[in-house]
């Protein structure tokens, strides 16, 4: 167990974690956090920078706080929470991640995502999903508006189910009836 303190928005902290270690950062940090981690459980008590979690193949992630652009992205997999906000991009070119928004994501948000979850519990921004594979989107809120190939789909009880699950691990009580699928 680790503990970082006053990390005062320095970048690149706890990059490249590859063992079942908790790591917990006890402010904001600033781009790249967390990003290639596999295996560890890292807790950001703040807010966090660009790139957050990028590339994250397992493990867990949780961001307290807000994050910028491009959390998750091309996240292969493990669990990003984001309690606050996710600026633009968030889950662009998803391969397998589940990543969990408290509140609303920005434009571009799950951009060519090929596999993975994305849950939105507050609205999203303009082209969600532009040019999606695979992966499933859950959004509680608005849309402003899906990008190309992003289509509203039917909520199913296989979808339910796996939304309760990933809502339940996210330490959420939003009710999975209130979401849409895309």
């Amino acid at each position: 167990h680790w503990v970082i303190k006053n990390p005062m928005g320095q970048h690149s902290i706890a990059v490249g974690l590859n063992a079942p270690l908790q790591v917990e950062i006890m402010g904001h940090v600033g781009f790249y956090c967390a990003g290639m981690n596999k295996e560890a459980d890292v807790t950001v008590h703040g807010h966090a920078g660009v790139g957050t979690a990028e590339n994250m193949m397992s493990g867990k992630v949780w961001i307290k706080g807000n994050s910028s652009e491009s959390a998750g992205a091309t996240g292969n997999g493990g669990l990003l929470v984001i309690d606050g906000d996710a600026s633009s991009r968030c889950g662009i070119s998803m391969k397998g991640i589940d990543i969990v928004v408290g509140g609303s994501v920005g434009h571009m948000s799950a951009f060519m995502a090929q596999r993975g979850n994305l849950v939105v519990c507050g609205d999203a921004g303009d082209a969600l999903g532009d040019s999606i594979y695979e992966a499933r989107l859950y959004v509680k809120g608005k849309v402003a508006s899906l990008g190309s190939d992003c289509i509203e789909k039917e909520m199913r009880e296989e979808h339910l189910a796996d939304l309760t699950r990933l809502l339940k691990a996210a330490g959420r009580k939003d009710n999975p009836k209130d979401f849409k699928r895309y």
